[in-house]
């Protein structure tokens, strides 16, 4: 197409642990398909995965790279909802369309589906192709660095769906990471009361009081007494893992009340296997429900309320790296714990 570049940097993970920053073809969309000129692009906990080999290893090479934000640059043939120049993000999630699972937004359990980023290449690139279909325009005066972060904030918007969240119920998260903060933001904004917080960094643990926790523990041997006292000894409403931890998730359903849920949101390593008890789950009429990413309108929904000023990303957009740097950023948010965040600039 006329005005693009014929090739374009880009950070590919040849293999675990190894990125290289490549000159290498800038994609061309096809019918109904977008280019979209990447701004921004976030590293998430997903990328550390991919990154350790832990997940997605058969489909390197590849450029990674899933919360992006940056302008419309080219429109495939049949896509007449957009303009060029139009500043947008995209879902990532991408079925067959046809399936069960596709007419019921279950989109991940598609047995044809693949993630721009995680399956097929995605932003940590100058371009990113992506299907029009699934471009998700952004409010104006909506900066590109919040834009980006609209796919992880649609992943908790899925989670307090699926949670089934209702006023003034009481909600533990243990793991007051970025994932986690956010969960306490959402909570807080789907009314509920009171939301306790486990998180024994403390720089995190100062985070989740300035986003509004009612009760932060630091301290894992008074998190028990902690969540009876503010609950009326019953145990949380709803309990969430943002870690991925076993032991996490086998406190969830200890910090549970009866009748409870546990939403089981943190990736744990692929092996891990986490023990419970049959018997407690059935007497005490427990709930466990898995939520993982946001897809459909929850990215829309997630969009708006980022444009609306609904969750605070002061500290998401505070350490930026230019991409010629993308093995010394996944190094410092891989070890260093006073990082929240992560954007790439492109």
């Amino acid at each position: 197409m006329s005005g693009l570049p014929s090739t374009m940097r880009a950070a590919v993970l040849v293999a675990p642990g190894r990125f290289e920053l490549r000159s290498v073809p800038v994609p061309r969309p096809g019918p109904d398909e977008v280019l979209i000129r990447v701004r921004r692009c976030g590293l998430c906990g997903t990328d550390i995965h991919i990154f350790k080999g832990h997940y997605s290893a058969d489909r390197l090479p590849l450029i990674p790279g899933h919360e992006f934000a940056g302008e419309v640059a080219a429109l495939g043939e049949g896509v007449r909802s957009l303009k060029l120049g139009q500043t947008v993000t995209a879902d990532i999630n991408i079925g067959c369309g046809a399936c069960f699972y596709c007419r019921k937004n279950e989109v991940l359990n598609c047995p044809d589906m693949a993630q721009v980023g995680i399956h097929v290449d995605g932003g940590l690139a100058e371009y990113v192709r992506v299907p029009a279909s699934h471009v998700v325009p952004v409010p104006a005066n909506t900066p590109v660095e919040l834009a980006a972060l609209a796919e992880p904030v649609s992943c908790i918007v899925r989670a307090v769906k699926k949670s089934g969240l209702r006023l003034g119920e009481s909600v533990l998260i243990l793991g007051s990471g970025p994932i986690g903060n956010l969960h306490l933001q959402l909570a807080r904004r789907a009314g509920a009361a009171p939301i306790i917080v486990s998180e024994p960094n403390p720089g995190r643990a100062a985070w989740a009081r300035e986003s509004g926790a009612d009760i932060v523990v630091t301290d894992p041997a008074l998190l028990r007494q902690a969540v009876l006292d503010a609950t009326g000894g019953r145990g949380a409403d709803l309990v969430i893992e943002s870690v991925g931890l076993t032991a996490l998730y086998e406190q969830a359903f200890e910090l549970v009340r009866p009748g409870g849920r546990v939403l089981a949101f943190g990736l744990a390593e692929p092996s891990a296997r986490a023990h419970y008890l049959p018997f407690q789950v059935v007497l005490k009429e427990l709930g466990l429900i898995g939520s993982v990413a946001g897809m459909g309108d929850d990215m829309h929904e997630a969009m708006t309320l980022i444009a609306h000023d609904r969750v605070r990303l002061g500290n998401f957009i505070e350490t930026v790296y230019p991409l010629a740097r993308i093995a010394e950023a996944m190094e410092a948010f891989i070890n260093d714990r006073s990082i929240n965040k992560v954007q790439i600039a492109l």
